[in-house]
């Protein structure tokens, strides 16, 4: 066997360890973008600890195949395609977004989000979700009012005792 294709089927393991791991893979046509606006993209997802790659599409779909992910339409890999993926179900989805309406050059193609192909719709409201963080905090905040309404009706009625 060649060298190359050796060196293309260690490629297409290594998509699948990371894809098999990943919780959300969201996949673009980033045609028209410049190098600077890919910079920026590059660096908020490692900011968010998201993996971000440019590959081949016929890797990216024996990839796909090699893992069992059926019911994406092959013409959707079609053109460029870069590929983000991550722990986080909502990150990749969410800056891909954004960039998207700052940019207009970006077309999301697909996502898959826990084993669920999604629709570019899918994605897009997908990305309305708040962050892990922010959810949290909001929910903590909840959670943390009654007791601190509490608190502060007993304080008053305690200086108005003085």
């Amino acid at each position: 066997m060649s060298a190359n294709l050796e060196l293309k089927k260690e490629l297409v393991e290594e998509i699948k360890s990371n894809f098999s791991k990943a919780k959300s893979i969201i996949f673009v046509d980033y045609r028209g973008i410049t190098v600077a606006e890919d910079t920026a993209l590059r660096k908020e997802f490692r900011e968010n600890n998201v993996n971000y790659k440019v590959l081949k599409n016929r890797l990216l779909v024996r990839a796909l195949d090699g893992l069992g992910i059926t019911g994406y339409d092959a013409k959707m890999f079609e053109g460029t395609t870069a590929v983000a993926f991550s722990d986080d179900e909502v990150a990749p989805a969410r800056i891909f977004c954004k960039h998207q309406k700052d940019l207009d050059k970006m077309a999301i193609k697909f996502g898959i989000v826990n084993g669920q192909i999604m629709n570019k719709a899918q994605v897009e409201e997908l990305s309305k979700i708040p962050s892990k963080d922010i959810l949290i905090a909001t929910l903590l905040g909840t959670l943390n009012a009654p007791i601190s309404a509490l608190a502060r009706a007993l304080n008053a009625i305690a200086e108005k005792q003085n």
